[in-house]
């Protein structure tokens, strides 16, 4: 796996299955130009450029070339947390970049509110320096301690008008999400606060019902963390959250495709009962790509064994040790279509945190970010094009 630039002079990558935009076009080739895609097509009818990249010699027959994976809910990889600032999320991204994430949100674990505050600063001045990072999203502090998870509950609080303000100023604009528990004192009116900001606003960490859920989905939130996890489930008098999200067309229903937060057959069922609106997140904390043993998600200590992370105290599953090439794989070997599996990894996440006009396609005016994957859907090649 090789991760390389297309931000300076003119690229083009001829001879593959390009699927984006829920198609797939054969023997395809794109063009990228100071890193912003500016024209594709077919067979050899292709014009010289200061780079050629033959997909079919490069990755073998049945070489597929997608947009740049977005992912809008990780927590870290290669042994490094996000929560521990500039270098640790540099470490991260530069693991998550090589399995195809050209761009992602910097997730943050509950931490005391000036903590919190302050990295999510951090993060707002490394979106001005490195491109390939998004913004911020705020999972916590306030969640319901009854679906805690992986957070620490001591920590937890109710969004207070101030708090809420807070910490979407300290941003400045790049706080892309925040995840919050609609039912907690003031969570409909914080809601309408974090979409006024411009931020996504997600349904999360939550005892919410359906009735809830969808008080919330009328304030303006957009999206639904980790579906099924931390949260109630689908009862047949009782739908709750999930179905709440799949029944309307605004919402988009995050998904960890790492057959273990969530059954093959329900993330299928996912993809079915919201078509385009699924987008496969990583959810990945610092061992994704690391070795099995005892890490820190923020405040939270966690061991992790064969590949699952478990908070110590209380055995919830902490995270991740996903990348998205392998959530790719896992979505269709559950069933999804390949169309549908890319989309939900480049397009709708991108759509869901409001750049969908810059990032998830390989359509002219969109950033030069692709993925080569040989047959097997293996990361071959990422190239990371210009800024959103």
């Amino acid at each position: 796996m090789s991760t390389d630039p297309t931000a300076t002079g003119s690229l083009v990558i001829h001879s593959a299955r390009i699927v984006d935009q829920g198609s797939v076009t054969e023997n395809a080739w794109v063009r990228i130009e100071d890193g912003t895609v500016v024209e594709r097509g077919t067979a050899d009818t292709w014009t010289d450029a200061d780079r050629i990249v033959d997909a079919a010699a490069e990755a073998g027959v049945g070489a597929v070339l997608t947009p740049g994976f977005v992912d809008i809910h990780g927590h870290g990889g290669a042994g490094a947390s996000f929560d521990d600032g500039v270098d640790a999320i540099r470490t991260a991204r530069a693991l998550h970049r090589d399995h195809g994430t050209t761009r992602a949100v910097v997730s943050l674990v509950t931490a005391p509110l000036d903590d919190l505050a302050r990295r999510v600063a951090d993060i707002a001045e490394l979106t001005t320096t490195d491109a390939d990072i998004l913004g911020s999203h705020l999972e916590g502090p306030f969640l319901d301690p009854a679906h805690h998870g992986a957070h620490e509950p001591a920590l937890l609080r109710t969004p207070e008008p101030d708090d809420v303000a807070r910490l979407l100023e300290a941003g400045r604009g790049t706080v892309r999400q925040v995840t919050i528990a609609p039912e907690l004192a003031g969570g409909l009116d914080a809601v309408r606060l974090i979409v006024e900001s411009g931020a996504a606003a997600a349904v999360g960490h939550t005892s919410a019902d359906a009735t809830m859920a969808i008080a919330a989905f009328e304030a303006g939130a957009s999206i639904l963390t980790h579906a099924f996890n931390a949260m109630p489930g689908i009862h047949h008098r009782a739908p709750g959250p999930v179905l709440a999200a799949a029944a309307d067309h605004r919402v988009v229903l995050e998904a960890i495709a790492d057959d273990v937060h969530l059954d093959p057959r329900v993330v299928r069922l996912l993809f079915d009962s919201a078509p385009g609106r699924v987008a496969l997140i990583t959810d990945a904390m610092a061992a994704a790509g690391s070795a099995d043993g005892h890490y820190d998600l923020g405040a939270v200590s966690v061991t992790v064994r064969d590949g699952i992370a478990r908070a110590d105290a209380t055995g919830s599953i902490a995270g991740s040790t996903l990348t998205q090439d392998v959530a790719l794989q896992r979505a269709i070997a559950a069933g999804v279509a390949l169309t549908d599996a890319v989309r939900a990894l480049t397009e709708t996440p991108a759509r869901a945190i409001g750049l969908g006009a810059r990032l998830g396609a390989l359509a002219a005016g969109h950033v030069g970010d692709a993925v080569l994957l040989d047959a097997q859907l293996r990361v071959v090649h990422t190239w990371v094009g210009a800024r959103p």
